[in-house]
């Protein structure tokens, strides 16, 4: 791939707002923590830095060399990034008076420079730090202000090398888009040509290339990335692919039945494999969300050793990973702990598990996951269902797991969704779910005191799951559902909805 983007990451919470944006403009990109040792500053033809939640008059702030990149390659920094090409090469950052967080508008504009072609004096542009550019080195030349801060956005004269003070990123700067277009687009040449088309045809070659006569085991979930996945994998390698279908007995009502006589119509070799009670047994007594996310994890590659021991030579494990995976997964800059949560199917395999793991999705968001699976023919009613957690309802009953739980959630998780598509509310929601609470509340049912469980119905509005809102469902919508919750669901006198975004929540419980 020659049309590539590398954004280097110092840790800002809005980092992978700036892949989605480039991806929008149909080119490649890819986020990198600044000091990761993972890639090749060579292949890429352009270079974006982040924001950081750091300063970088701190000894401990993140100090990339740059040495490669700067004067070399077209570059772009955004906040920090703008702050870092100030402070480190002769000029002055001092801290803000008061914290420049918010909506701000550009007040002076440079039409002489391309970085702010199309784009006018009044653009809205969205600020958050607590530093200030006060001094530019010499050879900077301002381009554009606000009516509090001279220096919003620079160039270094005789370089391809520009640096704003806002975040085109967030869907607050209303000309964002524009310039990251003129930045990489007019400035740094590149092409606009990786579509969901291309996608696949390099995907396909690439997995042709890589895997050979080799034979491949895929765990299918039923839903999107998985299945688009698979239907790559086919493309690749056709009859030495192996999907299987696990019943980690956290499935949602009639998922397993359902879902295998899907595939069944698809072409796919699929095996259904029914491994709830061991999953089950795994999970009792355990409480701690971190440990049912590890033992379901593990009970997965357990079983996926013992059915690809059924099959001959497969020596390849494919994995529906993709890329908001990866990044909640793994620290934001490169260093300990920063990890929101661990994915099941993320960091590799242990070692008595021979199998080299191949990842088709990797690199991709969810929309652009559903936009793949399109070009691939794949059908709209599959692509279009609510992403649901590897983990399953496991992460959606708080405190420990039983068998009569796990009935009583799935109950109430049909009841929710029949209703949104009943009330043809499902399209329009991301992810719906419903979540089982450890507290019990009492209730009246009849002339009888009742001392029963609480369930929370969860709709949220997103792209991609990096970050979502909450839904206004319809009061009506709500009513209705809560009562047949109740009076259909034995144990349950008591539904909430959950009217928290993320962040600063995040979309499941656990």
């Amino acid at each position: 791939m020659q049309n590539k983007v590398l954004i280097l990451d110092f840790g800002s919470q809005v980092t992978q707002l700036i892949a989605r944006r480039v991806r929008e403009l149909n080119i490649y990109c890819e986020i990198h923590p600044y000091n990761s040792k993972k890639f090749d500053v060579n292949e890429f033809q352009a270079v974006i830095l982040s924001g950081s939640p750091h300063s970088v008059r701190n000894g401990d702030a993140p100090h990339p060399d740059l040495s490669e990149i700067k004067g070399k390659k077209p570059l772009l920094g955004i906040c920090y990034g703008a702050q870092y090409l100030v402070h480190f090469f002769g000029g002055k950052v001092g801290q803000s008076s008061s914290r420049e967080y918010g909506r701000a508008n550009l007040s002076y504009i440079d039409h002489s420079n391309a970085l702010f072609d199309n784009i006018n004096e009044g653009s809205q542009v969205w600020m958050s730090h607590s530093d200030t550019i006060i001094e530019l080195p010499k050879n900077y030349k301002v381009i554009a202000s606000t009516h509090d801060i001279d220096n919003a956005a620079f160039q270094i004269l005789g370089e391809q090398t520009y640096a704003i003070q806002f975040h085109p990123e967030v869907y607050h700067s209303t000309d964002g888009k524009q310039l990251l277009e003129n930045f990489l687009v007019h400035i740094a040449g590149l092409e606009q040509d990786w579509t969901p088309t291309s996608f696949v045809e390099t995907t396909v070659a690439e997995l042709k290339d890589k895997i050979g006569d080799e034979k491949v085991v895929l765990g299918l979930s039923g839903g999107v990335d998985s299945t688009v996945a698979a239907v790559l994998l086919d493309k690749a390698i056709g009859k030495n692919l192996y999907c299987i279908f696990v019943n980690n007995g956290l499935l949602r009502k009639n998922e397993f039945e359902s879902v295998l006589d899907q595939y069944k119509h698809m072409g796919l070799n699929v095996k259904g494999v029914d491994a709830s009670e061991k999953f089950l047994d795994k999970l009792k007594g355990i409480e701690d969300p971190e440990l049912k996310r590890k033992a379901i994890g593990n009970a997965f590659i357990e079983v996926f050793d013992d059915e690809a021991h059924l099959i001959e030579d497969v020596t390849w494990l494919a994995q529906g990973t993709i890329y908001p995976d990866v990044i909640e997964s793994v620290s934001a800059t490169g260093g300990p702990s920063a990890t929101i949560k661990s994915h099941h199917n993320v960091g590799g395999l242990p070692d008595f598990m021979k199998l080299k793991v191949v990842e088709p999705l990797r690199t991709i968001f969810k929309d652009e996951v559903r936009r793949v699976g399109r070009s691939l023919g794949i059908d709209d009613e599959l692509l279009g269902r609510h992403p649901f957690p590897g983990p399953g309802l496991g992460i959606r009953i708080l405190g420990d797991i039983t068998a009569e739980k796990v009935k009583m959630l799935q109950e109430v998780d049909h009841i929710f969704l029949e209703g949104l598509k009943r009330w043809k509310l499902y399209d329009s929601v991301w992810q719906a779910g419903a979540m089982l609470l450890p507290v019990q509340s009492v209730g009246v049912m009849g002339d009888e005191r009742t001392y029963e469980k609480a369930v929370v119905l969860r709709a949220v509005s997103s792209t991609d799951g990096m970050t979502a809102d909450w839904v206004d469902l319809p009061y009506k919508f709500l009513q209705e559902t809560s009562n047949k919750i109740i009076n259909g669901v034995k144990g349950v006198n008591r539904v909430v909805y959950d009217i928290s975004s993320k962040p600063p929540a995040t979309i499941e419980w656990e």
